[in-house]
């Protein structure tokens, strides 16, 4: 079995929280995918749920595959998001943004009664960080925000590049909403709150990819199967 399995196993897990008649947050990413895969199949079946892309990626497969959707304006409250994530903590503490989606996946999922994270074993870790840590930032002002965004990775302690992401063809990397991305590589958070409190106190910050109280659910699979765990 490969990595694609094994988030096809945890997206398969999610699914088993979905009951007909909810409103479903739709993450994005590679394990978010196999999700949107499986609740379409689910869907032409007879299943009756509605669903909130939180991306354009999303919003485009979710169409293609059949699923009914809305928006976050006709239907502000969700009972569900299924989303993946680049790190998972014991605490259910997570680092998104890998694919530069963080701003949509927060808004949907902090609209969510309830939000389970999916992912392959590879995403759960002891200490988050090794992942280095999406920051989505107005073009505006970049050298600036970006200095003070080193300035509070020094000051807790941490120290790693931050770097402006770009495409594999050398172009800045914009997310849906016209922003641009700030990849901070610091090894290890050992306090992801007091980071998360002060990267959003930083003007020209959108938003970080910091998940702190959001995940209630993670469905982990690996060669020895699927494991649910529930934040303490």
């Amino acid at each position: 079995m490969n990595v694609d399995t094994y988030k096809r196993d945890a997206a398969a897990g999610a699914l088993e929280f979905v009951r007909t008649g909810m409103r479903v947050g739709l993450g994005t990413g590679t394990t978010a995918h196999q999700f949107v895969a499986l609740l379409a199949e689910r869907v032409r079946g007879g299943l009756d749920i509605v669903g909130v892309p939180t991306s354009e990626a999303t919003r485009a497969d979710a169409q293609r595959l059949g699923i009914p959707l809305t928006t976050l304006d006709d239907t502000p409250e969700l009972d569900l998001t299924v989303d993946g994530a680049d790190e998972i903590a014991p605490d259910l503490t997570l680092i998104k943004g890998g694919g530069g989606a963080l701003l949509g996946e927060k808004i949907v999922a902090a609209a969510s009664a309830r939000m389970i994270v999916i992912a392959d074993q590879s995403k759960w870790v002891s200490v988050l960080g090794r992942f280095p840590l999406p920051v989505e930032v107005v073009p505006f002002g970049l050298a600036a925000t970006q200095r003070a965004i080193e300035g509070v990775v020094m000051a807790l302690g941490m120290s790693g590049p931050v770097t402006l992401r770009r495409t594999q063809n050398g172009h800045v990397f914009v997310t849906d909403a016209g922003h641009w991305i700030l990849d901070a590589a610091l090894g290890q958070i050992s306090e992801p709150r007091i980071l998360a409190e002060r990267l959003a106190a930083i003007p020209g910050v959108v938003e970080h990819g910091l998940f702190i109280g959001l995940a209630q659910v993670a469905v982990i699979a690996g060669p020895h199967g699927v494991h649910v765990v529930e934040r303490p």
